[in-house]
């Protein structure tokens, strides 16, 4: 039970960790359990069982394979998404996503060319070719499908910026946000946006962007980052980048796999996000915790990440 204790105090379980529902098994993350259920060396029996009755979008077990057909018509499987007009500013959450062109003398340098930002409802809130500050090497057209000419009067930089600075502050000075506030500004959720955001020339606050290329419960057992491709394939159930690329459709891809992460059920006294003091109890409680069960322990422990299900 000290060894227990012990791991309990570094181990950081976060309180959405799924379980088979098939053994029961307790997995540290949905990728592990994916790799459990569904993956090269599952485990015989789950995997049989899990065939006949089990989503493999949302790795829930129903009690009947009709069941699991209704589920996913109606509730987890998403289509592909046809651009919507320009629309308002819909939820809290903006979804950005950028293409990039290449620069320098093998065209290596990825330069920002195409921006897109959507609103929660889908709809399109700002759209525009980008001017290149520098000489475009190589177009990369069979991915972004962009051609000289539409650079050629595309919108300048400068302007870029500042408009999309405008959609994310809302209204609300930059130096004023604060985290968790009921302010105007914008959450931005992307992929991979620690790099748009440089390529952009872009800052924005830690705080308020949620990248699902770094969320610990969408990456790989490993601790890397997935592809958007691959999250959109097996969390939203339909697949992305088959031809020339869209800054929409990984805009709409981001911000589903947000609102689906974010509507999961959250204990209101668990608090995420502070595990480095939430799991450092004083030594005077030792023995108490050495009494408890190990499902009282894990009940205990918090996760070392801001769990997106307290935005809401």
């Amino acid at each position: 039970m000290e060894h227990l204790v012990e791991h309990m105090k570094v181990s950081f379980h976060s309180a959405h960790e799924p379980r088979c529902g098939v053994c029961a098994k307790h997995c540290r993350s949905l990728e592990s359990l994916r790799e459990h259920l569904i993956g090269p060396l599952p485990k015989v029996e789950c995997a049989r069982v899990f065939a006949a009755r089990g989503c493999s979008i949302c790795l829930n077990l129903f009690d009947s394979a009709a069941a699991v057909r209704y589920h996913r018509a109606s509730t987890c499987q998403f289509t592909r998404a046809a651009p919507m007009p320009r629309g308002s500013y819909g939820g809290r959450a903006v979804a950005m996503a950028c293409k990039m062109v290449g620069g320098g003398s093998d065209g290596s340098l990825d330069i920002c060319a195409r921006v897109c930002l959507i609103g929660e409802d889908e709809n399109v809130i700002f759209q525009t070719y980008v001017k290149p500050t520098t000489t475009v090497t190589n177009y990369r057209y069979e991915v972004t499908g962009i051609r000289p000419e539409y650079l050629r009067d595309a919108m300048p930089l400068k302007l870029v910026q500042r408009r999309i600075q405008d959609i994310l502050c809302n209204g609300e000075p930059l130096w004023k946000i604060r985290p968790r506030s009921s302010g105007r500004a914008k959450i931005l959720v992307g992929h991979g946006l620690e790099h748009e955001l440089e390529r952009l020339g872009l800052e924005y606050p830690a705080f308020m962007i949620r990248d699902t290329a770094k969320y610990p419960p969408l990456m790989k057992t490993s601790k890397l980052s997935n592809s958007l491709k691959y999250l959109t394939q097996a969390y939203l159930g339909y697949d992305i980048h088959t031809g020339i690329q869209d800054p929409y459709e990984d805009c709409v891809a981001a911000i589903r796999l947000y609102i689906r992460m974010r509507s999961q059920a959250h204990p209101r006294d668990y608090a995420s996000g502070s595990g480095e003091t939430q799991n450092n109890y004083p030594a005077w409680r030792q023995r108490e915790l050495e009494r408890m069960s190990p499902e009282e322990l894990l009940a205990l422990s918090g996760s070392d990440y801001y769990c997106w299900c307290l935005d809401f």
